[in-house]
């Protein structure tokens, strides 16, 4: 029997671990530099952090460095993520509200439904429509890739998958710069944009990005409602596997399962756990507030990483009816939760 090497299971997820702390070290310089320019020149660190980032986007290619961005762009995130869960209460989520909640359930499911119709208009099928669907309505890459693990697999199924996390990833990195300013010409506070921001855009480090670009109020609440958002992915997921259960993939090996990612992450459970122990008050004023510090750096270490890893001239590699169903799709989520919050308020 062969027994579990925590060094072995590191290196064949990100790499030689020597590797790594190049890389860290890499977005820590970059991550400081923003936090520099915030203090000094008022910018916003998180989306000085991200335009940094994209400068030094050759470093996450190849070479020492890229192991180490990659790491810090999902674990370091998904670790500032879960620790800022010591932060929030369930004070927070009662102060949202149930109307905010409902909202922001209805537009995942909304999406979803608009992804089938548009889908079949440009003449997509259903698989398509269900991928993009889910992963603009839910978590963006992270639910692509746990929706084509549930989706009977065609011909078309890699190329799909790849359309998408593409798409969702360059119209992330964009609604992290341009929705903050819609949000604020739309005169809304910071709660309501928390709600916007948190409800629309599709990956967590652009959400947290985002979010405290505007504010740390917005930012917390961003953060919060977007964690609902992930946390749907469950019964999403569930739902298609149920449904999908007994059709056949094309060409698939029935000896060779696909490999099943969790339902839901388990930085999302962290995060619960950290918010439960707080809202509890297991945890003391104190290391709340160190724990907040910590996942701050955390977060705006990773976001350069992040910026480090996303390159502009991806746009131009995804095809044109993918990124057309995509951005509809991002349009009607993020036009469903405003004209919710104008309603609500």
């Amino acid at each position: 029997m062969s027994t579990f090497s925590p060094k072995v299971w590191a290196e064949q997820q990100f790499g030689p671990l020597e590797h790594l702390g190049q890389g860290i070290a890499v977005s820590a310089v970059i991550g400081i530099c923003a936090q520099f320019l915030s203090e000094h020149y008022g910018a916003p660190a998180m989306l000085m952090a991200l335009l940094l980032g994209i400068a030094f986007n050759f470093l996450s290619e190849e070479g020492r460095c890229a192991a180490g961005i990659g790491f810090t762009a999902k674990t370091v995130l998904r670790m500032g993520v879960a620790l800022l869960g010591a932060r929030i209460s369930v004070e927070l989520l009662i102060g949202l509200g149930w109307e905010l909640i409902l909202l922001v359930i209805l537009g995942v499911a909304a999406t979803i439904a608009f992804a089938l119709l548009g889908a079949r208009v440009l003449g997509r099928g259903w698989r398509f429509a269900l991928l993009t669907g889910g992963s603009v309505a839910i978590c963006g890459a992270s639910a692509a890739m746990a929706i084509a693990a549930v989706l009977p697999k065609n011909e078309h199924s890699e190329r799909n998958l790849l359309f998408t996390v593409l798409g969702v990833t360059v119209l992330s990195t964009i609604a992290m710069i341009a929705y903050p300013i819609i949000a604020q010409s739309f005169g809304l506070d910071d709660r309501a944009i928390g709600v916007f921001l948190g409800g629309t855009i599709h990956d967590v480090a652009q959400v947290v990005g985002a979010g405290f670009s505007v504010s740390e109020s917005a930012g917390e609440t961003a953060t919060l409602v977007k964690l609902i958002r992930v946390s749907m992915l469950a019964p999403v997921v569930l739902i298609m596997a149920l449904l999908f259960r007994n059709m056949e993939s094309e060409g698939e090996d029935p000896d060779k399962p696909a490999a099943r990612p969790p339902l839901i992450p388990a930085f999302v459970v962290a995060f619960l756990v950290f918010a439960t122990l707080n809202s509890i008050g297991l945890i003391p004023a104190m290391v709340s507030q160190f724990l907040g510090d910590v996942s701050r750096w955390a977060l705006l270490i990773a976001i350069a990483a992040v910026g480090m890893k996303s390159s502009l001239k991806t746009i131009f590699n995804v095809g044109g009816q993918a990124i057309l169903l995509i951005v509809a799709e991002t349009i009607f989520l993020g036009v469903f939760i405003l004209i919710g919050l104008a309603y609500l308020q």
